[in-house]
């Protein structure tokens, strides 16, 4: 399910792709609301599973940052990222991730993958380990 997860450019959350016809994708949103909608070429698409984050020696899937912070939370973060100042969520980040690049990984990215981690486990997606499937066609 990871696989067909998508954050859209300009639109807040994340969303499962349901199917996709010629010229666009049909969408539903993961929170809640499950709500349904038509995502079109224009839109700046991305799979969560073409995102990395840059460590000193490689990139590191984002799947696998999640599997990390699910490792030690167990749930939703135990703090509340919007009222947390900087220098907390920075910290938190790195006692998941001590090796980041500093450089190249801004707040506004951990924020987001805080948010992004949010929404996944709120709403039952939890199996951040790459399927053995998956892992055998990209070798192929």
């Amino acid at each position: 399910m990871f696989e067909r997860i998508l954050t859209i450019s300009g639109k807040p959350g994340l969303y499962q792709l349901l199917s996709q016809g010629r010229n666009m994708f049909i969408v539903e949103s993961v929170d809640a609301t499950k709500k349904r909608m038509p995502v079109y070429n224009s839109d700046k698409v991305v799979m969560l599973d073409d995102i990395a984050i840059y460590t000193d020696t490689e990139e590191v899937p984002l799947r696998e940052v999640f599997a990390k912070i699910y490792e030690k939370e167990n749930a939703v973060l135990s703090f509340d990222t919007k009222s947390a100042t900087p220098e907390e969520l920075v910290e938190y980040f790195e006692s998941v991730m001590p090796d980041y690049d500093r450089e190249r990984v801004y707040l506004t990215h951990i924020k987001k993958i805080y948010s992004w981690y949010n929404i996944l486990v709120a709403n039952g997606v939890v199996d951040f380990a790459k399927s053995e499937d998956a892992a055998e066609e990209s070798a192929e």
